[in-house]
């Protein structure tokens, strides 16, 4: 396998990675209303590839936040129990949005370095042919 292959390679684990962390966080944000929901992490993991001698990453299993779910008050609500209050999310949507943006951000850094190693890939094949 050659060295721009394992560069590429590299870089599309990232991003298959960042995009599932992105898929998680907008999961987060679209259910920070929901009674009882449970706000979701995505942990990664590097995987050894033993053919090339590359480390790639991918996310790991999701888990669920287990902070303490704020109790909400609001006697009108369908769920609320005998005093008025119901479980709410602990979601907190300035910490999801802050997830987003790094993970978007290292999403484009790992698409940066993907079209950098396909240009020089690119660049090395137009110097062969002359």
């Amino acid at each position: 396998m050659s060295e721009f292959s394992k560069a590429l390679s590299v870089s599309a684990s990232g991003l298959r990675a960042q995009s599932a962390r992105l898929r998680h966080v907008s999961e987060n944000i679209s259910n920070a209303d929901t009674p009882g929901y449970r706000r979701k992490l995505v942990s990664f993991e590097s995987v050894r590839n033993g053919d090339s001698g590359t480390s790639t990453v991918k996310s790991g299993p999701v888990r669920l936040d287990r902070s303490d779910l704020p109790s909400v008050f609001d006697p009108s609500h369908p769920m609320a129990d005998a005093s008025g209050h119901y479980d709410g999310s602990n979601v907190n949507l300035m910490v999801e949005i802050a997830d987003a943006r790094e993970a978007q951000r290292s999403y484009e850094a790992n698409l940066k370095m993907f079209d950098q190693s396909r240009q020089m890939s690119a660049n090395l094949m137009d110097l062969l042919r002359k």
